[in-house]
């Protein structure tokens, strides 16, 4: 929950950073690969991660006197769900849209035997243990190994269910933890919020009247975690964490924060101990997001909240039902992006006479069939499921015959994959061959385009139990709210 912050530990340490020369100190991973797909000309996106685990980078319980201030109960809980995330567009322009992926957004995902649609906060977490448990069966790793290429395993499978889900690439990214959270509002001396109400809460700790208010390191921590008694449940949550930015910045440049190097050590300090940053971060882009962040212009940024139709109860599980075309094209729209760059998954009628042959090349076992059948409910004549033969080419690929180009594409967009796709004399016109490893989605039409009556304008969603995951404490779902976009560099009012 705690990636509120990041961007105002890496953005402001522009100036201690450059003069310095160096990222030193700071925690690198190399699980967004050089293969993965990047940003075109001077744009970039950057993924902030926010990962509810209250253990350190080495799997090490956090403190006890720490685990009392978080007020987040001990170290088993929590887990290791990304239970915030933002996705951060930079434009050629220099302007700024954060877009907010609420953490119950229920997406297809086939990453670990046994699963085919999860929470999207649950990709990092689920694969971290699947991985470790693959490595203690091997008889292979300490304790920090496990730590270190689970949690390399989880950042891969989060960056892949957000490209996903989103449809664009992602250049860079940034982790930090509870523990990282509370460190830089401690740092700060505390933080400016403002409530549209008082609030109670027991389980965050949060206890505030309405109206402007500072918090301390603590009630900050409150601040954006509640999520219970809320109109809007993590909806809510999701606008106090993006209110929580803008103070931020607004406090930053308002305090000489940006041309004061002992705060800026301090702020730097925070990240060496509780930051996690993709390999490429250099001076250069340091430089340039210090820039934006310390800069005059905060108009330039706009906080957004990806879209929810509805929510549901799936297998007991609280979630929120996702029109993925939708998020694609509101993202689309946002950073001034053609339908077609963003990757949208709207399905396309294909010719009648093109047939989808899929070939398993790693995945779990099934999922080629899977994947056929689901193709095959969007107009695509099935062909052969089968395993990868000795001798051919490892790894995700769409190949097409003559005249199936145009299909090829279309398959390869519903399916989220980045993969090459090339033509292959081989084939038989009107064919298309899907080799697919274990980084792909299976797509359904509900996960496409919901029909009418998922997506109408009912004010309720009545379902057979209460709703207290977000503390509504009723039989019927509230409409979800996604809220207006936020402006960065103030102090906005919320719920």
């Amino acid at each position: 929950m705690s990636v509120v912050s990041v961007a105002a530990v890496l953005m402001t340490g522009a100036g201690y950073y450059v003069a310095h020369g160096a990222l030193g100190g700071i925690t690198v991973s190399e699980a967004l690969s050089p293969e993965d797909p990047r940003s075109s000309g001077s744009e970039m996106n950057i993924l902030l991660i926010g990962l509810d685990s209250r253990k350190d980078q080495d799997g090490n319980d956090l403190p006890n006197s720490i685990l009392k201030q978080l007020h987040a109960g001990d170290s088993d809980d929590g887990g290791y769900n990304t239970n915030t995330l933002i996705l951060v567009h930079v434009g050629a322009d220099d302007k700024v849209v954060a877009f907010s992926i609420p953490r119950d957004d229920w997406v297809a995902w086939n990453g670990v035997p046994g699963y085919n649609h999860i929470k999207i906060k649950e990709a990092y977490g689920l694969t971290k243990q699947y991985v470790a448990q693959k490595l203690v069966n091997q008889g292979v790793g300490s304790q920090k190994e496990l730590e270190t290429k689970g949690r390399e395993a989880g950042r891969a499978a989060t960056l892949r269910a957000v490209r996903t889900l989103t449809g664009v690439p992602i250049d860079y990214f940034a982790e930090i933890n509870l523990a990282g959270f509370y460190d830089l509002a401690q740092t700060l001396g505390g933080v400016n919020v403002c409530l549209n109400h008082a609030v109670y809460d027991s389980y965050s700790g949060a206890d505030f009247p309405a109206g402007p208010q500072r918090l301390n390191a603590s009630e900050a921590l409150a601040f954006v975690r509640q999520r219970h008694g809320l109109d809007n449940g993590d909806l809510d949550r999701t606008h106090r964490q993006q209110a929580f930015i803008s103070s931020v910045m607004r406090e930053l440049q308002d305090t000489g924060t940006f041309t004061n190097l002992d705060k800026l050590k301090s702020l730097m300090a925070v990240a060496r101990k509780d930051v996690v940053l993709s390999s490429g971060w250099d001076d250069d882009l340091i430089r340039r997001l210090g820039g934006l962040a310390g800069g005059s212009s905060t108009d330039q940024v706009e906080f957004r909240t990806l879209p929810v139709v509805r929510y549901d109860n799936i297998d007991g599980q609280d979630v929120n039902i996702i029109d993925p075309a939708a998020i694609k094209a509101e993202i689309a729209t946002a950073i001034g992006a053609s339908p077609s760059t963003s990757g949208s998954t709207t399905a396309t009628k294909p010719s009648p006479n093109t047939v989808v042959d899929v070939v398993n090349s790693g995945s779990t076992s099934g999922v080629a069939s899977e994947i056929s059948r689901s193709l095959k409910k969007y107009g695509y004549t099935a062909g052969q499921v089968r395993d990868r033969n000795s001798g051919e080419p490892a790894g995700a690929s769409v190949q097409y015959g003559a005249g199936a180009e145009t299909d090829a594409h279309n398959v390869a967009t519903l399916l989220g994959m980045d993969a090459p796709k090339q033509a292959n004399p081989s084939l038989q016109p009107g064919h298309i061959q899907v080799t697919v490893d274990t980084n792909i989605s299976i797509p359904t039409p509900d996960d496409t385009a919901l029909d009418d009556s998922s997506s109408s304008s009912a004010t309720t969603s009545t379902k057979s139990s209460t709703y207290p995951g977000y503390g509504y404490g009723t039989s019927a779902y509230p409409t979800p709210d996604q809220g207006k976009p936020i402006d960065g560099g103030g102090v906005p009012c919320v719920n």
